[in-house]
């Protein structure tokens, strides 16, 4: 039987009946075995009368006993449990009567205190919840109004491309008979194609940080739009198989385009029509000036100056028409794209219509806009009789690259040519056609027959350079602290709270520890805390050229070895930066004086004073735990629960990060003790001067 299934009053009153059931059956026992060995029937009688007086006593006993175990103990431990019970899991506020269980010693006092506690951090959780609750729902107010200003269209998408957000501008950008709605499908505003493709290829790039910049057209009303695509992970978890959604920014660029359409064709029509007259009185004056032409010495002079004028006006012509060619793709932002990312593209393309086609690339970075290229690729090979030999090469050629669509037959007309790039392109957007997307690039598309009896067209672009190492990314966090727009500046650092103060926690690794001997630097790393908090974006961390040899000794503790600081800048130039990155802040370190040593020194080159107030993590924790702690950084940190790890001790921006977790957890730790301004910590800190030096003056 399962005893714990029954209530604790029922478990006594059965540990007492069992209790009294044992004492009679030892009562009887007892004396049966007495009667026994006396053998006198006598006594008989007697003994059945006193066992039986006997029993009735002790069952008397027993339940008196279990009566006052039960009204004492047993019912007031169920009441006690079901009124703590009650306060724990409902919002009973009222204080219970702790005379309920006087016999219980300490218990009831001890619960009484429990519920009270629990009670006063039940409220200060629903305080602490509901200014929590004020605070986020007033700076999601902000970002709201920051992103109903911002002057382009932002649309966030998943992976299927339903929408979960958009802005006010892109609803006035879609421009749909209806608005946009959340969990509906872009598709349904924005032409797929040129979306999809995009999307496509930064997928198959495998780079976060990539982006890709596109043209796509509204399902209503046909407006261009220039738009930036980014993907983004829809969870935690970066390395899971689920497809990440996407940002779109959008922009309308049909003004643009059509302002640009118009002066490209005045400017067409003024080339044409100032580049034939110029020509022909170029010519004209070829044949006067010639040895058979009209003599006259009178004429000479003017023949001259004719000539002079012809040749500095065809001159002029032709040069502002290359400077013109050279602009005119300045106007529209095209993206880096991968040649053979193009290629591949391109032969994806022309399968999907029954095609096949060889791309065959360099390792190049192309300046175009990829989907309008490759839907005019495809629209070529469309062009050309149906072949099995078709190959697409792109090339480097000087400063840019030059794709060249190639086949084994006769090459194709001007005339042929022209008209196909007068064609719409099957892009869903109407007035975009090959011609256009040549404009945009500053390129010519011509045709040309080759030795070996092949024909090609060719399209130069203007800007290419080898695949290289990606740079660093730009960091795509959105960097905010609205706590600082209620934050009220106080005149003097001394009578500023300590949360109200910027931090810039920094370390530093040298070639020594003697810098009057010698030794410098060899990495600065730091850290800001604002408003009580790290902020992870704003980051110092470099490697500095000392100017001498490191020692192997040093080379051993933080692993910055010469050929680490061959090309490093040196302390003159960082020194400016971090001085720049410090600029009104209060300098936290571990051990200050020695890292702001090395500064000091440096002052005169780097032509600018360190004069900032300065914290010391071994003072702080001198405040905190005494002086016979011990304070060493892994001491600190062991104490804090801050785990260092080891790959990063005694690297600078391992213990400043370290450092500043540590600083951190020190400040509530001296409110705690009272001294709430910088000014009560500088006062606390130079009682323990004797360990280090204060150096706030």
């Amino acid at each position: 039987m399962d005893l714990t299934r029954l209530s604790l009053r029922t478990r006594v009153f059965l540990f007492f009946a069992a209790l009294a059931l044992g004492n009679l059956a030892a009562l009887v026992a007892g004396l049966w075995f007495g009667y026994t060995r006396i053998a006198d029937p006598q006594l008989l009688n007697a003994m059945v009368i006193g066992g039986t007086v006997a029993g009735f006593v002790i069952l008397g006993l027993i339940a008196w006993i279990w009566f006052l175990f039960d009204e004492n103990v047993a019912k007031p431990i169920e009441r006690l449990s079901g009124l703590l019970r009650a306060r724990s899991s409902a919002d009973v506020t009222l204080d219970f009567d702790d005379k309920i269980a006087r016999y219980l010693g300490d218990l009831a006092p001890a619960a009484a205190s429990v519920t009270q506690h629990l009670a006063q951090t039940r409220n200060a959780l629903s305080e602490a919840v509901q200014r929590e609750t004020t605070r986020l729902a007033s700076e999601k107010e902000r970002l709201e109004a920051l992103l109903s200003d911002v002057p382009v269209g932002v649309l966030l998408c998943t992976s299927d491309h339903q929408l979960v957000f958009y802005n006010g501008q892109a609803v006035d950008l879609l421009g749909s008979a209806h608005a946009p709605g959340l969990d509906r499908r872009v598709f349904e505003y924005l032409h797929a194609a040129p979306i999809s493709h995009a999307y496509e290829r930064l997928i198959a790039t495998q780079d976060p940080d990539a982006a890709s910049d596109l043209l796509c057209a509204t399902v209503d009303g046909g407006k261009v739009l220039a738009a930036r695509m980014r993907l983004f992970a829809e969870g935690e978890d970066h390395h899971i198989t689920k497809r990440p959604g996407y940002v779109l920014t959008l922009r309308d660029v049909s003004g643009d385009m059509a302002s640009h359409a118009a002066r490209e064709q005045l400017m067409d029509e003024l080339f044409d029509r100032i580049r034939r007259p110029a020509a022909a009185l170029q010519s004209l004056i070829g044949v006067l000036t010639a040895d058979d032409g009209p003599t006259g010495a009178a004429r000479d002079p003017v023949r001259s100056a004719a000539e002079t004028e012809a040749v500095q006006l065809s001159g002029t012509i032709h040069e502002f028409f290359k400077r013109h060619e050279a602009n005119r793709a300045d106007w529209w932002p095209l993206a880096m794209i991968r040649a053979s990312d193009l290629g591949q593209a391109v032969a994806a393309r022309v399968k999907a219509d029954g095609g096949t086609i060889l791309p065959v690339t360099s390792a190049l970075m192309l300046r175009c806009e990829g989907f309008e290229m490759v839907a005019l690729l495809a629209m070529l090979v469309r062009k050309l009789p149906p072949r099995h030999d078709l190959r697409l090469e792109i090339t480097q050629e000087g400063t840019g690259a030059l794709i060249a669509l190639e086949w084994v037959g006769e090459p194709v007309s001007v005339t042929d040519l022209e008209g196909w790039l007068e064609t719409p392109l099957d892009i869903g957007i109407d007035d975009v056609t090959g011609r256009r997307v040549l404009a945009i690039h500053a390129a010519e598309l011509w045709p040309e027959t080759l030795p070996d009896g092949r024909g090609r067209l060719c399209l130069p672009l203007r800007e290419a350079r080898h695949v290289t190492q990606r740079p660093r990314p730009v960091p795509r966090a959105v960097v905010y602290d609205f706590a600082l727009l209620e934050r009220e500046r106080v005149a003097e650092i001394a009578d500023t709270p300590l949360l109200d103060l910027t931090y810039v926690v920094f370390d530093t690794e040298t070639t020594g520890l003697l810098p009057s001997e010698g030794d410098e630097i060899v990495q600065i790393a730091a850290v800001r805390i604002v408003n009580g908090r790290r902020v992870e974006t704003e980051i110092f961390d470099t490697l500095v050229d000392p100017g001498r040899s490191i020692p192997a000794s040093s080379t051993s503790v933080h692993g910055i070895s010469n050929a680490m600081v061959q090309g490093a800048p040196d302390i003159a130039e960082v020194g400016k930066r971090f001085h720049k990155f410090v600029e009104g802040a209060v300098l936290v370190a571990h051990n200050a004086p020695f890292d702001m040593e090395f500064l000091h020194r440096k002052e005169g080159v780097i032509g600018a004073r360190f004069d900032n107030p300065v914290l010391d993590t071994v003072l702080l924790s001198a405040v905190v735990f005494g002086q016979s702690e011990t304070h060493t950084l892994d001491a600190l940190t062991h104490r804090l629960g801050i785990t260092i790890p080891e790959e990063a001790r005694h690297t600078a921006i391992g213990d400043t990060v370290a450092t500043a977790d540590a600083f951190l957890k020190l400040l509530p730790a001296l409110q705690g003790r009272g001294l709430i301004t910088f000014g009560e910590v500088v006062e606390e800190l130079r009682k323990h001067g004797r360990l280090l030096k204060d150096l706030n003056a």
